[in-house]
């Protein structure tokens, strides 16, 4: 008996690329994370996936997306939210923390029934 084959967990999907129509294929987690980035971004997935092409990534089309997947999301990473997430902590910031808005200038939290109840 030959070793089980096991089924792919890859998507296939189809996209304009910039040499046309083709597919790519996938993990369901980059799909949803390149939907999202298209989304945040104003760009269907085929454009987003020319601008990534653009780049000249030296590992075809599929490998530039997955490092541009993680890329945009490394570089939204701060050590707070970081710390957020349960995770480790980084020797050396790699990224520079955004802009804080002091909690003095904030109006205090509301919920939102007291919301409710501050509009009735």
């Amino acid at each position: 008996m030959g070793a089980a084959v096991t089924a792919s967990r890859l998507i296939n999907r189809n996209v304009v690329a910039q040499r046309g129509r083709t597919s790519m294929r996938l993990e369901p987690e980059l799909w949803d994370a390149l939907t999202e980035i298209s989304e945040r971004e104003g760009k269907d997935l085929s454009g987003l996936v020319r601008k990534v092409e653009a780049n000249d990534h030296p590992g075809g089309r599929t490998s530039a997306v997955r490092v541009f997947v993680l890329e945009y999301f490394r570089e939204a990473t701060t050590d707070a939210g970081h710390a957020a997430a349960g995770h480790g902590t980084s020797p050396q910031p790699r990224y520079a923390e955004p802009a804080r808005i002091e909690p003095a200038n904030l109006p205090p939290p509301t919920s939102p029934i007291e919301e409710a109840r501050n509009a009735a």
